[in-house]
């Protein structure tokens, strides 16, 4: 019944009519937000460590991915000439920022036809970057789904020049499974163009479409990543999306597909949101505590494209960018813009290649996919190291004149017994110097963007590994710890993320409940190691009756850490304090060391007493 070129004014009658087709037990029904469970016995929605489990594995290798900013936004390439002939630049943000009105936008939108769009050049594009995933836009603000959505007129397929025929995602998924590579899906929260979006009155019907879409978008695509956004407080139109919106949108998805994963714009960008972190355009100084990270950023100063934006980032600078953020145990987006025909711009294509061809040559991609950050020595000046199993990977930007060494400064007990320049047959002389080692290559950086060391190391012992249950966890259904405690068990790990709906157990209430962890915990390298606390609302943690972590002001989602000094293999005593007062629950409890990567602590090094 719509015209495919027809000016998007339905969405208020698509309102009426979906509450309709609700009470009528349609598709979209399925998709509603789920109730809240009454107070008392709740989900643990924290189902596993994102850091060690299966379903984040390819993530953590991958590394490095394509990030693509694609919609009714890219057909004006950047520019709105107003009524009174002035000219406004800006990209995906364009219809906002430039104050275009509701009827110029959609009348624009009409003549989108990205018919030059190709799935396979652009998953080419990819894998010759050395890219394992690609995340593209399925609906960014200004509302536009970029796939064929039943739930209303305003996507491509509708509101478009394009073939009617053809749907991009669909096109998009099949190369990138022939080609070996994860797909994933930006959506945006907020939604710019949906009349119920803005009042709380009608937003319910807003998130039962937006609920729909999702669900869409998970059936008919199996994407292995979803990528929130949208998610901040703003206006024009007003956005409430709140925490409690976030945390049963988390749950909802996760009930779709369990191996999902979800970025923590899902929710209010907390450590307790999503499985990892999204920084934006910035490389953390340090690797991030508590939750897993991926760093994006343009390839030069905008998300969609803008013809007139030649301020392109150098491959030099890209493989440095990617160097020191999977250093740090990062994962690296980068983005692309389509032109309104769909092709990728050249000068993007061209810096991807060389950043593949550096990835690609002498094996030097061994110091991106699959490694991560090492605790065993400090961030050097000239470069990054990182490390891949029993290898670290001195990767220098920096490279030194003749004669002169790199030092590095060490934080743990290793040895060193080879080391080599990758694509080089020159020596290199380790010595130990001060708090570390030299490195002295031979002779000149083997190449323009970075030359890589590849130090094989023999890693401190390590004891065996445990055989641990979990701690004994006593709590009380009260706040305080008072009388006894009204259930006991034994819980694998400290590991627990009730959000909104609940508690540990039919006998304790959803709000003022306290649980407190005993028994032993098993380190396996004598080494300085760091426990890190995610809590809401307050924790305490004693090892071998020192204070460790003491937070017992009322707080939300956040961070905590403490360090000591452990013996390998020796069972040292641990007890933890936490209290829900109201809200939200988090309790979670992580270690690190030089030689250990933060993890939960695992149910194997805990001991119930």
């Amino acid at each position: 019944m719509h015209s495919r070129t027809r000016p998007f004014r339905l969405l208020g009658l698509m309102g009426v009519l979906g509450t309709l087709l609700l009470a009528a037990g349609s598709p979209v029904a399925a998709a509603k937000p789920p109730p809240r469970p009454a107070a008392g016995p709740g989900t643990n929605h924290a189902t596993d460590d994102p850091f060690t489990a299966s379903r984040t594995s390819w993530w953590r290798q991958a590394r490095f991915g394509m990030f693509i900013h694609f919609g009714a936004y890219s057909n004006l390439e950047g520019e709105y000439t107003r009524p009174d002939g002035t000219v406004c630049r800006n990209a995906e943000w364009i219809k906002r920022e430039c104050g275009i009105p509701d009827e110029a936008y959609e009348k624009q939108a009409a003549a989108f036809n990205p018919s030059a769009f190709d799935a396979e050049a652009i998953v080419r594009a990819a894998k010759d970057a050395g890219q394992r995933y690609i995340v593209i836009t399925s609906k960014h603000h200004d509302g536009y789904a970029m796939w064929p959505t039943k739930q209303n007129t305003w996507n491509l397929r509708d509101h478009s020049s394009f073939d009617p025929h053809r749907d991009i995602l669909a096109e998009l998924k099949k190369a990138a499974d022939a080609a070996g590579i994860k797909l994933g899906f930006y959506y945006s929260i907020w939604d710019w163009h949906d009349p119920d979006f803005a009042d709380p009155a009608t937003f319910p019907r807003y998130k039962e479409r937006m609920y729909a879409q999702l669900k869409e978008l998970v059936d008919a695509y199996d994407p292995a990543l979803l990528w929130f956004d949208g998610e901040w407080d703003a206006d024009r139109p007003t956005n409430r999306w709140s925490r409690r919106d976030g945390a049963d949108l988390q749950a909802y998805l996760h009930g779709l597909n369990p191996r999902l994963i979800v970025n923590n714009r899902v929710g209010k960008r907390e450590v307790v949101d999503g499985d990892f972190g999204t920084p934006e355009q910035e490389i953390p100084a340090e690797p991030v505590d508590g939750q897993l990270w991926e760093s994006c950023m343009t390839l030069n100063d905008h998300w969609g494209f803008a013809k007139y934006d030649t301020h392109w980032k150098s491959a030099a600078t890209v493989v440095r960018n990617l160097l020191e953020v999977a250093s740090r145990g990062g994962n690296y987006l980068l983005n692309v813009g389509p032109d309104k025909s769909g092709r990728i711009p050249q000068p993007s294509v061209d810096r991807l290649r060389e950043t593949g061809r550096w990835l690609s040559a002498h094996g030097q991609g061994d110091a991106v996919h699959g490694a991560g950050h090492t605790g065993l020595v400090a961030a050097p000046p000239w470069g990054t190291v990182s490390r891949r199993g029993d290898a670290l990977y001195a990767s220098v930007t920096s490279w030194p004149a003749a004669g002169a060494p790199l030092h590095l400064t060490v934080k743990g007990r290793f040895e060193i017994t080879a080391a080599r320049v990758l694509g080089s047959a020159q020596q290199v002389t380790v010595a130990p110097s001060g708090d570390g080692f030299d490195l002295t290559p031979s002779g000149p950086a083997p190449g323009p963007l970075a030359g890589v060391i590849r130090l094989t190391i023999k890693p401190p012992a390590a004891a065996p590994v445990g055989t641990g249950t979990g701690l004994t966890a006593q709590t009380w259904a009260n706040d305080s710890f008072t009388g006894p405690p009204a259930v006991t068990t034994v819980d694998p790990t400290v590991n627990k993320a009730y959000r909104f709906d609940g508690s540990p157990h039919p006998a304790i209430p959803a709000d003022h409940f306290s649980t407190r962890w005993t028994g032993t915990v098993q380190p396996r390298y004598d080494e300085t190691y760091t426990f890190t606390t995610v809590s809401d609302d307050t924790v305490r943690l004693w090892i071998d009756g020192k204070p460790v972590i003491d937070s017992t002001t009322p707080h939300s989602p956040r961070i905590d850490k403490g360090t000591l000094t452990l013996r390998a293999g020796h069972r040292h005593r641990i007890r933890i304090d936490y209290t829900e007062r109201t809200g939200e629950a988090h309790m979670k409890l992580l270690w690190s060391s030089p030689s250990q990567p933060q993890e939960i602590v695992p149910k194997r090094q805990l001991y119930a007493d």
